[in-house]
């Protein structure tokens, strides 16, 4: 039975493999995870267009994308790119997608992809919560439909929906782990390979806590900065 005499931190991190295994995962973890996240917003912004079009059908089709993405598991999704969209694909391609890391371009698809589903209702949300005397007001100034919404409503829509968006990318962030499944070697994989081939299970995934704690709280702490960069002097 393990004892706290037995807890030894630096067998694992003096050790050369294992740091190196430490030090690939959290690489491979920002990747996938900041990769996602653009194309998450980027996403989320046409999404967000066509729901805002007085089209029917593509106002459906959006409220179609995200009941889909949010009530179906991100593992899933994650299984079903990889295992069965990689399949459907060309054999040419599937060799290319191979030799070029294939588990975590498709775990950049799938996250993204869900969580394009997120952000847009946050950007809507932001966006309801601005009172249509804006728009009224902004064009009125000059300015064009584009112009309006790049210049008055979207970054009010931006500073309104800024904390869900914040709760959003930390939740991307952690979902990165998820990759795991389909062999993405990031951070909760390393740990995983660490474990098995040092027996020491709790100062791995000790060690995977605190590094997923650390790297989330920074998350938390550059939204908050940007958010207080947003505000407004003397809003409440």
């Amino acid at each position: 039975m393990l004892s706290m005499n037995d807890f030894n931190l630096i067998a694992i991190l003096t050790n050369a493999e294992y740091s190196a295994l430490l030090v690939k995962g959290i690489t491979l973890t920002l990747i996938v995870a900041i990769c996602s996240w653009m194309l998450a917003m980027s996403l989320a912004l046409v999404l967000l267009t066509f729901r805002l079009t007085p089209m029917r059908w593509a106002q459906r089709l959006v409220a179609g994308y995200v009941a889909y993405h949010r009530n179906i598991p991100t593992l899933v999704q994650l299984m079903l790119w990889y295992f069965g969209i990689f399949s459907l694909l060309p054999d040419a391609l599937q060799v290319w997608l191979s030799s070029h890391n294939a588990e975590a371009i498709f775990s950049i698809i799938a996250l993204g992809l869900c969580q394009a589903a997120y952000f847009s209702e946050d950007l809507r949300s932001g966006l309801r919560a601005i009172p249509s005397g804006q728009s009224e007001a902004a064009r009125a100034l000059g300015h064009s439909y584009l112009g309006s919404m790049r210049h008055v409503i979207m970054p009010q829509a931006m500073r309104n929906a800024m904390p869900a968006l914040i709760n959003h990318s930390v939740s991307l962030f952690k979902n990165s782990s998820l990759a795991m499944a389909i062999g993405v070697a990031e951070l909760t994989h390393a740990v995983k390979e660490i474990e098995s081939q040092s027996f020491r299970a709790f100062e791995s995934y000790f060690i995977a806590t605190i590094l997923y704690l650390a790297l989330s709280l920074i998350i938390m702490a550059a939204g908050a900065w940007l958010t207080k960069r947003l505000s407004i002097k003397g809003a409440r």
